[in-house]
């Protein structure tokens, strides 16, 4: 890996759990991970070891994980930045290549929207030069990923959200870096709401609108697959007249699994379509599967028909980008029962569909 691209990576990022800027919240949940990973909980010796990991990425071929900390773009209810750190918790860290949490200012989202002299203010708190490199955690995590793709075109990189606002940082350099390659490919969402709005109260990214912004980098609009769907201000029919995109919404899921993931693959191989991006909202779930998140819905998707999904869709198609977002563990919702405690239950739901990504993409 060239010095380069080294230097940038340790500028963006910081070791996982670490995304999160706090001195003593949640510190003792930051030193278990550590200690899992890296078998201590020293900071500087942290670090220390997850640079000296690096020399073993580009050897590496286990998928790579990705934290992106910021709920900015969420917009009702906070707290899905916890998500890549308790997520982590319940993972086997022998099973992926974690290149650890974008560096994450909280009160920032894209650097479209703040002036020069905040820029810089930002620049001079989080980077040890005067360069001119991006602040917000989606600029950041964009570019980083353009970067990614580029020095390591056939690495898999599964990410951990955040709000869904980070996806469009995630899923459009991956898309742009296939086209340019001439790979053919899809994107498949999983979510109980469409994510198509243009603007949010005049905002252009954000957990609401990130999917109508991907639309014009595909091939299609029907390369963007809904699944999951239940809770939106339109019906079906308005989605897939006005925009072109696919829907599957949960109640026809759940009424019949097999016949709508066939004619979902039938589809794709019409198309050519090679290489697919699997989206996953967590509360595309059932609440009862997943209530800490912002957005809880009933009537949703169980863990087990998602994982069917995503198994079948990679018997035919390479599935080689993915993130889970929107897992909220300090959230509590009215969903909660005694029978479900959370955020434990969100927390296992969250762990079953990345081990199905990692056993998948590996």
């Amino acid at each position: 890996m060239n010095k380069k691209l080294t230097d940038k990576i340790f500028q963006y990022l910081c070791p996982p759990g670490n995304g999160v800027f706090t001195v003593h919240t949640a510190r003792e949940h930051k030193e278990v991970l550590h200690e899992k990973i890296y078998a201590t909980s020293n900071l500087e010796e942290v670090t220390l070891r997850w640079k000296e990991s690096f020399k073993q990425l580009e050897s590496d071929r286990k998928p790579c994980l990705l934290g992106v900390t910021s709920d900015t773009g969420g917009g009702i209810q906070r707290g899905a930045n916890w998500g890549p750190l308790f997520i982590r918790t319940k993972l086997n860290p022998k099973k992926y290549f974690d290149i650890g949490d974008v560096k994450t200012i909280p009160h920032l989202l894209h650097d479209k929207y703040l002036n020069e002299e905040t820029i810089q203010s930002c620049r001079e708190a989080i980077y040890e030069n005067n360069e001119a490199l991006p602040v917000s955690a989606l600029s950041i995590t964009e570019d980083f990923c353009r970067d990614f793709y580029k020095n390591f075109p056939d690495k898999k990189l599964i990410s951990l959200g955040g709000d869904h606002s980070v996806s469009y940082a995630l899923v459009k350099p991956w898309l742009l870096a296939k086209k340019s390659r001439g790979i053919k490919t899809a994107i498949i969402h999983f979510d109980a709401h469409t994510d198509l709005m243009v603007k949010r109260l005049g905002i252009d990214i954000c957990f609401g609108s990130w999917a109508y912004h991907m639309i014009e980098h595909l091939d299609s609009p029907a390369d963007l697959i809904q699944l999951g769907i239940r809770s939106s201000g339109q019906k079906k029919e308005y989605w897939e007249k006005s925009l072109g995109v696919q829907q599957f919404w949960a109640d026809e899921i759940n009424n019949d699994e097999n016949s709508h993931i066939e004619k979902i693959i039938s589809y794709l191989k019409d198309q050519g379509t090679q290489e697919l991006y699997v989206s996953f909202d967590i509360d595309a779930l059932d609440a009862s599967y997943a209530s800490a998140t912002g957005t809880p819905e009933k009537g949703g998707l169980q863990p087990h028909t998602c994982c069917q999904y995503i198994s079948k869709l990679s018997e035919h198609f390479s599935i080689t980008g993915a993130d889970l977002v929107e897992v909220a563990p300090f959230v509590k919702s009215s969903h909660q029962t005694d029978l479900c405690p959370e955020p434990e239950t969100t927390l296992l739901s969250s762990k079953i569909i990345i081990e199905k990504f990692l056993e998948v993409m590996s």
